[in-house]
């Protein structure tokens, strides 16, 4: 199927042809059409399968330049917004919509004059809703509300945010809800806000053929080790390293470029600035390794990434999902490997229990035991400790800084909770001992 076969105007299909969007994926052949109907949405579908144009083509079919503020897209990070709206931009090439971008960090005025002029605006929640408080934006002509990454809005704590804005907008207006997941707490703005909503579901995580997933059982106090072993040996383009803490990804870091991995960091805390150029450092090869807390995992522009590396585990197990979704898209393929303590097993076995997923446990290759400087922020002046990255028997501190009790491995597991190994596929052969 092509894009020319979908009810597009000759504008937007060439905008879409020059940008080398042709034949569209399933998730935008099943939304498309219903979006462009009128009817409420929820498209659900993985991590780069293509959401964007999926709610975008539409909408930008849709707009009457010119006649005021029509479309308001929410979006729970700055970076994300500023995608869609680039997005945006190239598929409105030739029918001259105005698109802006209205986020926090930033002066306000700037943006007042912007969404003045603006036909469709793609804004963070928090901002966007300061704005409406100080009467700096008007809604009365908005016919279509985006929540781009639902689930993530939610789960930021945005959805009061939401149902402010939400309750600001006309009662007439077209609802398009999208993400890779969509949680149990969508089920009220689904109820109390959509009419007869349809629902857009592709699948949901990318598959097996295109995929691989491994995981290896290692002691916590040896996942460094065994992290910077894999990064050397393994047939690596760009990777991501992903961390379930702002200050693991810190230390992480520090430490990967200590053993000589030349690495960049991107996490919440960050400052937009800082954040947009390392994506583009990694977009231009100007560095292979990204380490990442869970911001970078949804729908930003990061291309060509080959490896996945889950140095621990969110608590949260459709985080695992959008993690992975960062590699194998468009069409390529991609190795997902998750590095396994005891810390990790209880959110393991609960993505296990979720998803249908095929994730094969590979046997820890020899590799060398490299010393993890911890460092302690809370603490001015404090260059922290270099702790040994071998296995400590004795209940000493290990190299992430915490008192190991002896090696962990060997400790009874909480009731109730299997190792992951029992509850997973045969090891895989096609990968041996190195």
């Amino acid at each position: 199927m092509l894009f020319e076969n979908i009810k597009v105007s000759t504008e937007v299909s060439k905008a879409l042809k020059e940008n080398g969007i042709v034949n569209p994926t399933k998730i935008q052949e099943l939304a498309i059409p219903l979006i462009l109907e009128g009817k409420d949405v929820i498209g659900m579908s993985y991590t780069g399968s293509g959401k964007t144009v999926a709610f975008g083509v539409p909408i930008v079919e849709n707009v009457k330049p010119g006649k005021g503020l029509q479309v308001l897209i929410l979006s729970p990070v700055r970076e994300l917004a500023v995608q869609i709206a680039q997005e945006l931009k190239k598929f409105s090439k030739y029918k001259n919509c105005y698109v802006t971008t209205v986020y926090g960090g930033v002066a306000l005025n700037p943006q007042i004059k912007e969404m003045a002029r603006a036909d469709i605006v793609v804004a963070t929640p928090g901002r966007l809703l300061d704005h409406l408080q100080r009467g700096n934006v008007n809604f009365s002509n908005v016919n279509c509300f985006v929540l781009d990454e639902a689930d993530k809005m939610v789960e930021m704590g945005f959805i009061e945010d939401i149902e402010r804005i939400l309750s600001q907008t006309p009662a007439d207006r077209q609802i398009l809800l999208f993400g890779a997941t969509i949680s149990s707490e969508i089920e009220h703005i689904k109820h109390t806000h959509m009419k007869n909503p349809v629902v857009a579901e592709a699948d949901k995580h990318v598959k097996q053929e295109f995929l691989e997933q491994y995981y290896y059982n290692v002691a916590h106090n040896e996942k460094f080790s065994l992290l910077v072993h894999l990064l050397n040996s393994e047939d690596i383009d760009r990777v991501m390293i992903f961390c379930s803490a702002r200050s693991t990804v810190e230390m992480l870091n520090n430490n990967l470029r200590n053993h000589g991995i030349k690495s960049e960091m991107i996490h919440g805390k960050m400052t937009q600035s800082k954040r947009l150029t390392v994506i583009e450092r990694l977009n231009k090869d100007k560095v292979k390794v990204l380490v990442a807390s869970a911001v970078a995992a949804r729908g930003l522009d990061i291309r060509g990434i080959t490896h996945i590396f889950n140095y621990d585990l969110s608590k949260d197990p459709q985080e695992y999902i959008h993690r992975i979704g960062r590699t194998a898209r468009a069409g390529g393929k991609g190795k997902a490997i998750t590095l396994l303590s005891d810390k990790d097993y209880e959110v393991f076995n609960s993505i296990f229990a979720r998803y249908d997923l095929k994730i094969d446990e590979l046997t820890a290759p020899e590799f060398k035991k490299l010393r993890f400087e911890a460092r302690s922020r809370d603490r001015p002046g404090f260059r922290g400790r270099h702790f040994s990255g071998h296995r400590d028997t004795h209940g000493h501190r290990n190299q992430h800084g915490h008192h190991s009790g002896g090696d962990r491995r060997r400790q009874p597991r909480s009731a109730g909770v299997a190792r992951p190994s029992e509850r997973t596929q045969p090891r895989s052969r096609e990968m041996t001992r190195r």
